[in-house]
């Protein structure tokens, strides 16, 4: 397993803060808001290494989430990361990743550039494949979030997922 090192050199650690309200009046943002992009190659190989890299960002800044929401996060990450490695490859060798967390929320994103908008399948008893977005939609639906698919400028896509942030347990 690579260390905490090599997660912060793949994200580059940019943040940004977004909005415009005027200084005095709006709320400090909590240590652990911003966003966070990095890409990675489109291969099996980085798929860990994404969820990796979440894991360490979400760590590092404390955000307060619980075990069941960290692990629901996590294995979203892991399958829109694979989608975009295992169908958009060709169109994408870079996959761009993207972590957002507010104050009471925290959203994850890929991106690639083909220009089909799957849909989560009903489950097949037949298939052996197929049913990752169908399992984001359900891990999100379960936690009280939300996700979608919107299209690029440049015709590609983003599929994203956004999760309530709960108090953890103490």
């Amino acid at each position: 397993m690579q260390g905490h090192s090599d997660a912060k050199a793949m994200v580059g650690a940019v943040m940004e803060v977004r909005g415009s309200v005027p200084p005095g009046q709006a709320p400090a943002p909590r240590p652990y808001e911003g966003v966070f992009r990095f890409t990675a190659p489109a291969l099996d190989s980085s798929v860990p290494r994404i969820r990796h890299a979440v894991r360490e960002i979400i760590a590092d800044l404390g955000v307060p989430m619980d075990d069941d929401l960290l692990y629901g996060l996590l294995l979203i990450v892991s399958e829109l990361v694979t989608n975009a490695v295992k169908h958009a490859a060709v169109l994408s060798p870079e996959i761009p990743v993207e972590l957002a967390v507010g104050a009471d929320w925290i959203r994850v994103a890929v991106e690639d550039n083909h220009p089909y908008r799957p849909k989560a399948l009903e489950t097949d008893h037949a298939r052996t494949g197929g049913r990752g977005l169908l399992l984001v939609k359900s891990v999100t639906d379960e936690a009280g979030g939300s996700c979608d698919t919107t299209q690029t400028p440049t015709g590609g896509k983003v599929i994203w997922a956004a999760l309530p942030l709960r108090a953890t347990a103490d």
